[in-house]
């Protein structure tokens, strides 16, 4: 009796706890129910597709003063689309044509006078550079002189002659010798006329009471001075050039390309390149021609590029590391620094001014993509206006104030 009384018993306290298990479920699936039905618990969409809609509400955000962003030293970007994938790497280096490159020689002799450069100085076309002393310079400024008096003089006697020709008062032969002697002074003074020219001399300039003691060196191209070779005093010739002048404008890039990249590439593609020994600054180049033989004993091939945009800070001869675009694949970028990580997932800040005294930043989580050049493919988890300014510099800094 005793042991069915103990069996009735456990089957009882089952029953009572399986009825308490499902009322205890069936209130909490109504409590959930209503949770969804009010509008007060429903889940927040954040949209931030214009500027200022972000707001304070957000847990995400943090105000800086301007004390603070001084001492953390922020800067801003916007989202960029750049080539970042379907590309291949190349080095090589920059390079001005040898059609904007100058030696600057005299055409005579002489010993430098004056100096008026040093390298580094910008330098017009038809500038003087320096000057040069011979004293064949003045002897032929002086025969220039003498031959166009003695043309003078012989054009009236070979008029003279004509006249007497005509009028059968001479004969022709005194005629004939008037004209040969004529043209023969005056094709002498067009070549000492010529030569003068050459110096950078003006002939009308020159006279009895006016002979030019020194020879002018001109630059014959806009450029920057590359290097001076000679010093006032010394001598120079025509095999001795005083300085190089250098166009940067006209620099472009030569890129080593290996044979089996070359087939991807083809004319009119986008280069995107930074200098080896600076590459925080990226530059933008177009390729203009493909080369046909082999550099050396390489199997690299000559690809010449068209720098485009602000050539500030190039120079002739700098090695460069490049990125060729094979593909017209853009995508929304910014520099890799302007990403943080933080419980393995990946933001970036947007910037929003409140005050003169204060600035606001909000966190937006991103899901990052390929890395290149210093810039990194995003994908925001939330729509944001890509006019908007990102930090691109501090957002470590930030970060860190948020967490505190």
């Amino acid at each position: 009796m005793k042991k069915k009384i103990k069996q009735l018993s456990v089957i009882l306290l089952y029953t009572i706890s399986s009825i308490s298990f499902i009322n205890c479920h069936s209130n909490q699936e109504k409590d959930d129910a209503e949770k969804k039905s009010d509008p007060c618990c429903a889940p927040k969409q954040i949209d931030i597709t214009k500027l200022n809609s972000v707001t304070d509400q957000l847990t995400h955000t943090v105000k800086l003063t301007n004390n603070q962003l001084k001492s953390i030293d922020i800067t801003y970007c916007n989202i960029e689309y750049k080539d970042l994938v379907a590309t291949i790497k190349a080095n090589g280096n920059l390079e001005v044509p040898n059609n904007f490159k100058a030696n600057i020689t005299p055409l005579y002799g002489g010993v430098i006078k004056s100096l008026y450069v040093i390298i580094g100085n910008k330098i017009k076309k038809g500038q003087v550079i320096a000057t040069l002393a011979n004293p064949q310079f003045i002897q032929l400024q002086e025969d220039y002189l003498a031959t166009s008096n003695k043309v003078h003089f012989a054009e009236q006697e070979f008029q003279r002659q004509k006249e007497l020709y005509q009028a059968n008062a001479s004969s022709k032969k005194n005629f004939q010798q008037a004209e040969s002697e004529f043209k023969t002074l005056q094709t002498r003074k067009t070549s000492l006329e010529q030569q003068l020219n050459m110096l950078s001399i003006d002939v009308s300039s020159i006279s009895s009471s006016n002979i030019f003691s020194v020879l002018p060196i001109l630059s014959p191209i806009n450029g920057v001075v590359g290097n001076v070779f000679l010093k006032i005093g010394s001598y120079a010739d025509a095999s001795s050039p005083i300085a190089e002048i250098v166009d940067n404008s006209s620099i472009h890039l030569d890129l080593k390309v290996f044979e089996k990249d070359l087939p991807m590439l083809k004319e009119g593609q986008t280069i995107h390149f930074t200098l080896t020994n600076n590459p925080t600054h990226e530059y933008d180049a177009e390729v203009h021609s493909i080369g046909a033989t082999f550099e050396n004993d390489s199997k690299a091939i000559s690809v010449h590029c068209d720098v485009l945009g602000n050539k500030a800070g190039l120079f002739d001869g700098m090695n460069i590391t490049a990125i060729v675009s094979l593909a017209n694949n853009k995508m929304p970028t910014v520099p890799s620094e302007a990403i943080v990580e933080a419980e393995g997932k990946c933001y970036i800040f947007i910037y929003k001014n409140i005050t003169n005294l204060e600035t606001e930043f909000t966190k937006i989580e991103v899901i990052k993509g390929v890395s290149n050049m210093g810039h990194t493919a995003i994908t925001p988890v939330v729509d944001i206006n890509e006019k908007i300014k990102i930090v691109s510099k501090g957002a470590f800094f930030i970060n860190a104030k948020m967490m505190n």
